[in-house]
């Protein structure tokens, strides 16, 4: 029983770092209509701008992530007005946005395996919390506990932003029709890049705990995030945090059982086997709205 519950503990910590990038990439769909595949290199990047502000600085913790946040949320926001800003003047939907975010995809993944050296680095033992906690029979490592409460702060603070709020209010406005909000009296411009902002942030907080929680700072660990961060999407619904971030901790639960009780080679396998049943059974997922569209 310890074993089964040290398990589920550690596939809900894992599980939290799917959910947590997979909310900022459903907030760019669900508000841009972008299916961004240079969303992970976003989570990479703030993983390294973490780890060279505690490396070359010597900064402390909260501050190392804060610099993954912010930085993952400013390169979200560069790329977005440097990629699809001219895109959507120029109305080429969203298949000239998903080209484009892969070249965007190819070259940042580039750029930072420049940077590592294509090395996979790793912070340093003393540069975050690194105790166990006792609880009871258990020992929980900090990090899981931080990744956990990290992301039901940014669920529950991003929830309540987009439903309850002016801003979250414009920010479903832009999403359902860009042009008709505008005529509305929203400042669409504004909303594109807090929702790019936030987005990025979001998903750089996940690369910097992903990166610390897994020892393993490098430009491949956004892809991996990026793939399990789409399927908590589906599974939960492109429109609603709340589906995204149970369907990450499922992901996560599911996959560290799998790989615990029956073998480490499917555990890839019942993550995507779940995804297509979704999308046969479920298109819109757990929360999605069934009249989600974007016009």
């Amino acid at each position: 029983m310890q074993l089964f519950v040290e398990q589920l503990i550690n596939g809900w910590a894992l599980g939290s770092l799917y959910a947590l990038f997979g909310i900022g990439f459903g907030l760019v769909f669900s508000t841009l209509g972008i299916l961004n595949a240079a969303h992970g290199t976003y989570a990479s990047w703030a993983a390294i701008a973490g780890y060279y502000a505690v490396d070359r600085f010597g900064v402390p913790f909260p501050v190392a992530v804060a610099a993954g946040v912010v930085g993952g949320g400013l390169l979200a926001v560069v790329v977005d007005q440097i990629g699809f800003q001219p895109l959507r003047a120029k109305k080429t939907g969203m298949l000239g946005a998903l080209i484009t975010s892969i070249a965007f995809w190819i070259i940042l993944d580039s750029l930072a395996g420049f940077a590592t050296g294509q090395q996979s680095l790793a912070f340093p033992a003393t540069s975050y919390p690194n105790q166990m906690v006792v609880l009871g029979p258990l020992r929980v490592p900090q990090m899981q506990i931080i990744t956990i409460l990290a992301l039901l702060v940014c669920t529950v603070g991003i929830y309540l932003l987009i439903q309850k709020t002016r801003i979250g209010a414009a920010m479903r406005a832009v999403g359902w029709n860009e042009v008709a909000a505008a005529l509305g009296g929203v400042n669409a411009r504004m909303v594109i890049l807090l929702t790019a902002f936030l987005a990025g942030a979001t998903s750089g907080l996940a690369g910097v705990l992903g990166g610390i929680s897994t020892s393993n700072v490098s430009f491949t660990l956004g892809e991996g995030l990026m793939l399990k961060g789409f399927a908590a999407v589906v599974v939960g619904g492109y429109d609603d945090v709340r589906g995204t971030a149970i369907a990450g901790i499922c992901l996560g639960v599911i996959e560290v059982f799998v790989a615990q009780y029956i073998s480490t080679s499917f555990r890839d396998g019942f993550t995507y086997l779940l995804l297509l049943a979704f999308l046969i059974a479920r298109p819109r997922g757990l929360f999605g709205s069934a009249n989600f569209v974007r016009a």
